[in-house]
């Protein structure tokens, strides 16, 4: 009975022929992409990391994303009002095609799927999230979702279309969802329109499956990396997706706290910031055809990233700190298992990494002291930090008598002032 209704979806997320068909012939991309090696993946680096400071949508604490239906799959049946506020960034899954203009969109209801959800309780309810201080953008595409941004015409159809939208109900941005392929200029276009009418507050999110990120020719790739001065967040799916290569150029089996990992590593080595780079997995094992991970799993990959714990066979040669957050397909399949997504990974990000455990002190007595210093001299000649300059990971800058080393990309963060989990830690004083 399931299956028969999701069938009857127009709008469901599950896995298609299409990709099915590519998973199964992926063992020969997979090889063409090690004959590279992993540094095609940093390829794209240099490009990105000119991008000045970031003018996007951001918030101090992570973004825990879970989609909405609006129609019945047999999953649940939810209004908004019934999203647990674990949840802090809504994306209301789907947008449709505009029924006149060319590449724009349009959003209808689905009150009879819904038990006769209104238009009035759906705005209101909208307002009402937001009132707590989270947000709800609308989803463009989906597994049936085609919208082609491919012309001027249809950039611009696309962005006065989305705008017009949010002045309506109140959506905070726009997420990228669309499965069938992108033109990155047309679409880097039509965002960038959108920005422009809609103001520096606009939410712009991406949910590419894994194999747009597998080379920077890829189109979705290099949209992101177009649009990262604007771009909220990078939400990959790591689900229905068979095997893949991750930044180390090793192949990983989706499923695992390597996939997820390696293949995050990808985007957080491309030049995107870590707040941009979220973890996009399913909420029940039902919501997808693989690739579910239990939230112990994503915990460990999310400490994996963060502080270089809980790793398996990939470990990042340093931690990234907190990255953007998590994903979830979805809100509705989370209620099916009484939101135990929400309430695990919640509190995951609101805690922070896992410590890990610290050696037994022993019995014995210590060291004797020493007539020099414990730690070795620094090197003095460290350049002064400036607020002005572009640093990424390794780099070293001298700052109010200590010096410090950049994790990965920054801009503006002054050191000594970012935290343990921070982009910057301390060499030693100068």
């Amino acid at each position: 009975m399931l299956d028969h209704l999701r069938e009857r979806s127009r709008r469901r997320k599950t896995p298609s022929r299409a990709r099915a068909v590519l998973t199964g012939a992926f063992a020969v991309v997979a090889s063409a992409l090690l004959a590279g090696g992993a540094s095609q993946f940093a390829l794209a680096a240099n490009e990105a990391e000119t991008v000045s400071d970031t003018g996007s949508a951001q918030q101090t604490q992570q973004w825990l994303t879970g989609y909405w239906h609006n129609f019945d799959n047999g999953s649940t049946v939810l209004t908004l009002a019934d999203i647990p506020s674990e949840y802090n960034l809504v994306a209301v899954a789907f947008a449709d095609n505009h029924p006149s203009l060319d590449g724009g969109i349009t959003f209808n209801l689905a009150s009879d799927e819904l038990n006769g959800y209104t238009d009035a309780q759906f705005r209101s309810d909208i307002a009402a999230i937001q009132a707590e201080g989270r947000k709800v953008i609308l989803s463009v595409g989906g597994q049936l979702g085609h919208v082609n941004v491919t012309n001027a015409t249809q950039a611009r159809n696309f962005a006065d279309t989305a705008h017009a939208l949010m002045l309506e109900y109140g959506f905070d941005g726009i997420d990228i969802d669309l499965e069938h392929g992108i033109n990155a200029q047309y679409m880097e276009s039509a965002l960038r329109d959108l920005r422009a009418s809609a103001g520096p507050d606009l939410i712009i999110a991406m949910a590419p499956q894994t194999i747009d990120f597998q080379a920077p020719s890829q189109q979705y790739y290099q949209l992101a990396s177009n649009i990262s001065d604007i771009l909220t967040i990078v939400n990959m799916q790591y689900y229905n997706s068979g095997t893949m290569a991750g930044c180390d150029g090793q192949i990983y089996s989706q499923g695992t706290v390597d996939f997820v990992a390696a293949q995050a590593c990808i985007q957080l080595e491309m030049g995107l910031s870590p707040s941009q780079v979220g973890l996009g997995v399913p909420a029940v094992p039902s919501a997808a055809g693989g690739g579910y991970m239990p939230t112990s799993s994503v915990i460990a990959a999310l400490d994996c990233l963060e502080a270089g714990t809980s790793c398996g066979r990939y470990a990042p040669t340093t931690p990234y700190g907190p990255i953007g957050g998590v994903m979830t397909w979805s809100i509705n399949w989370d209620a099916t298992n009484g939101y135990r997504f929400a309430r695990d990974i919640s509190a995951r990000l609101g805690d922070g990494p896992t410590t890990p455990p610290t050696d037994e002190p022993t019995d014995g007595p210590t060291d004797g002291p020493t007539d020099g210093p414990t730690d070795p001299p620094v090197d003095c000649t460290a350049p002064a930090w400036s607020a002005d300059t572009v640093y990424t990971g390794g780099d070293t800058v001298s700052h109010q008598g200590t010096v410090y080393r950049a994790k990965w990309w920054t801009l503006g963060e002054e050191p000594g002032t970012t935290g343990q989990w921070g982009v910057w830690e301390t060499v030693g004083a100068c």
